[in-house]
């Protein structure tokens, strides 16, 4: 029969096909779900055919998450660049029309005509680092908000405030200085101490994504081989900042 094509229209809970051979004729085609059920379902039917390779659009975005569970099946996935499928869409006898299988079968064709096209692998360790990277960066943006808040409080209850740097014990000892009597200042204080407390549990959660990152990042940083044969940060302590730095 020849290699086929399976071009994909993905969603979030769902997946259209369009299998198509080398002339561009539709050999089959269904809408599938992406539960457990829905997805074996698909996978049963591209298994009819021997010769075959997945065409997805957005491997690296919506398509991302049904792409890999193929890829971990031992199937041969290709990420279709949007561009592509378009062009195609632009050309197909359907007119353009925007329609699921419309949109499959666009897939599946711009992956037959195109060369060098990207094969989808399966997650490695660059991928939990950057999922690693991502945590510690927004919990140093929720560290940030919520020490803008305090310092804002403190300058109320504290004459010039606090300094720019502070941590969550400095900024208990300084508070523990002012005594307000007025129900507005014991208010404030009342919030800063919550605040306080914040801080000092996002800096434990910014510690564990620290060392979890470490753990990831050393095996990674061993097999990197750079100058004279020494692996960044190999030897040496991390910066005292805790951020993760990994290397591609």
């Amino acid at each position: 029969m020849g290699r086929v094509i399976i071009g994909m229209d993905r969603h979030k809970r769902s997946a259209t096909v369009e299998i198509i051979n080398a002339r561009e004729k539709v050999l089959a085609q269904g809408r599938f779900g992406t539960d457990r059920d829905g997805y074996a379902a698909m996978l049963k039917l591209g298994r009819q055919y021997k010769d075959r390779v997945w065409a997805v659009e957005g491997c690296n975005g919506i398509g991302r998450h049904i792409a890999q569970r193929l890829v971990a099946d031992g199937e041969s996935v290709f990420d279709v660049p949007a561009k592509l499928s378009a062009r195609a869409r632009l050309f197909d006898t359907a007119q353009g029309r925007k329609t699921d299988p419309a949109d499959a079968y666009c897939i599946a064709v711009a992956a037959l005509r195109a060369k060098g096209l990207r094969q989808v692998a399966v997650d490695d360790v660059t991928v939990a680092l950057k999922l690693l990277v991502d945590r510690r960066d927004g919990l140093g943006r929720a560290r940030s908000e919520v020490l803008s808040r305090l310092h804002h409080l403190l300058l109320e209850l504290v004459p010039g405030g606090a300094k720019q740097f502070l941590s969550a014990t400095q900024a208990r000892a300084l508070l523990n200085t002012v005594q307000p009597r007025d129900i507005v200042g014991r208010t404030r204080r009342q919030l800063a101490s919550e605040l306080i407390t914040e801080v000092a549990v996002i800096d434990k959660k910014i510690k564990a994504a620290n060392e979890r990152g470490r753990r990831v990042y050393r095996p990674r940083a061993r097999r990197t081989v750079c100058g004279h044969g020494a692996a960044p940060y190999a030897s040496s302590a991390p910066p005292s900042t805790g951020r993760i730095v990994p290397v591609v």
